[in-house]
């Protein structure tokens, strides 16, 4: 029988129509939550919704680009009209985009600035408004990568707006901490997802260089992620959790 750790908890996760922002929204339904899921797909965010819905949860769908400002104040005015209020926000939705330091064009990084950095940041400042006003406190979770943390090849514009992220958590300690909002940032590193297993070397080839012996599944995020927005971890803020298998330690390139 699984813990029902987060009962009449409200969270909202976004970018999570796959991967591992659905894992984490799926095992918050899971522990008693009822989860706002959001995904710029509104497609996707109804089907993966309804399959949670199916296996018991409770969550509803916000089809919507939260890098955009209405669509944030959106996102946060349904919540409240389907739940009542947020306890826990999880700012996952984010986009990668590869390119050689030399040739990386600008429109590549305005769009990259947008999403992970502005949205982030905006998103984060609704939620925590929204928290203020109910007065009880909450939890909030921002999605960096071990690429905030080590170089990485191709993904320099990447790596820096996740750097960002996690420089984002600590500077809002300030900010939120006298209203008990913690903050921190999960920072995964190889995992295993729709997106990477269509890379036919993805799986061999990290399960070579991570000390494990394999790449992170999103269960493994998941657990991380779960831990830290859960009333294990309130004292806890600022601070960002690597789960990479040691990559980081050790550093091996996969190229």
């Amino acid at each position: 029988m699984i813990e029902q750790r987060f009962q009449n908890q409200v969270a909202i996760v976004t970018g999570a129509g796959i991967g591992i922002g659905f894992e984490i929204a799926k095992q918050l339904a899971e522990q008693g939550a009822k989860v706002m899921l959001n995904d710029i797909d509104e497609d996707l965010a109804e089907s993966s919704a309804k399959i949670i819905r199916e296996n018991g949860g409770i969550c509803e769908a916000f089809g919507g680009d939260v890098s955009d400002l209405k669509s944030i104040q959106q996102l946060i005015q349904k919540t409240i009209t389907s739940f009542g209020k947020i306890d826990i926000l999880i700012a996952n939705a984010g986009i990668t985009t590869f390119g050689d330091f030399w040739e990386y064009q600008p429109e590549s990084m305005q769009q990259i600035l947008q999403v992970n950095l502005f949205g982030t940041f905006f998103l984060t400042q609704a939620a925590s408004k929204q928290m203020l006003k109910q007065g009880h406190g909450g939890s909030i979770l921002l999605t960096s990568s071990v690429t905030g943390h080590q170089a990485h090849k191709y993904l320099a514009a990447y790596g820096m707006t996740k750097a960002g992220i996690e420089q984002l958590a600590k500077n809002l300690v300030v900010d939120l901490s006298p209203h008990q909002i913690n903050i921190n940032t999960v920072a995964p590193g190889a995992t295993l997802t729709e997106r990477t297993l269509s890379d036919a070397n993805y799986l061999e080839t990290w399960s070579r260089i991570t000390p494990t012996g394999r790449p992170a599944t999103v269960q493994d995020i998941a657990n991380a992620a779960l831990f830290l927005v859960s009333p294990l971890s309130r004292q806890i803020t600022g601070q960002s959790l690597v789960v990479d298998g040691g990559w980081t330690s050790v550093g091996p390139s996969p190229y």
